[in-house]
């Protein structure tokens, strides 16, 4: 049987790069690294998708508490597995719905072919159709990242810094081999702390991720927005 989503707690801090340097070696004594990664990390690109209104970039900005928004992501720049994710929130809690699309799939949907995807297996596929129709929902820009990405059983807790967040918003084809883009961050060195979890965060990890510090509503996609 196919895993459920659920809500999870999701804490969010904008550090500098001796924070950064200052966890990690703590973090790494009793986290795992994610087996998925390539020395560690991997590259993200999230195509986002939004209305002519700017509706979840708006929501944002102003604070709405419970809101969603859709993007397409891919990793390492290969397009050989690509997801199509709901993102949902409720204060600080999030959970993510996802579909897998081949390549073809994908570019359908950047090139505004629609036709097909009522039919599609998935559920979250055609919920997406209604939402483009409805909606009015169209790619907006293409985020880019680096992570690196720990985790620990107990809790399901997942600890992720989030580095060289990168813009391309006048992109007219967001699938691409060689993207040109541009940094996001107001200070060189900045990065973003996520950390989630299930129902409770263990105390060795609140310890080294100090999360009476204060939290950050920081948006990479809202960021990104920035540039148009």
């Amino acid at each position: 049987m196919e895993k459920q989503p659920r809500y999870r707690h999701e804490l969010k801090y904008d550090i500098s790069i001796f924070d950064y340097y200052a966890m990690r070696g703590r973090l790494k004594a009793v986290m795992q690294s994610d087996p998925h990664t390539v020395d560690g990390k991997y590259k993200i690109r999230s195509i986002y998708f939004d209305n002519y209104n700017d509706k979840a970039l708006r929501e944002k900005i102003n604070g709405v508490q419970k809101r969603e928004k859709f993007r397409i992501r891919y990793y390492n720049d290969d397009f050989s597995v690509i997801s199509l994710e709901k993102k949902m929130k409720i204060n600080n809690l999030c959970m993510k719905a996802s579909a897998r699309l081949t390549e073809q799939e994908c570019r359908k949907i950047l090139d505004g072919d629609y036709d097909w995807m009522p039919k599609h297996p998935d559920g979250l596929v055609r919920e997406f159709y209604i939402k483009i129709k409805g909606g009015l929902l169209r790619p907006r820009v293409l985020v880019s990242y680096t992570r690196e990405p720990y985790i620990y059983k107990a809790g399901n807790v997942r600890v992720t810094f989030d580095m060289d967040i990168r813009s391309t918003a006048f992109h007219k084809s967001f699938l691409e081999e060689n993207v040109l883009d541009i940094g996001v961050a107001d200070e060189s060195g900045r990065m973003i702390l996520e950390v989630k979890f299930d129902d409770f965060l263990p105390e060795v990890i609140a310890d080294i991720v100090q999360t009476d510090k204060v939290q950050t509503a920081y948006s990479k996609y809202g960021a990104c927005r920035k540039f148009g």
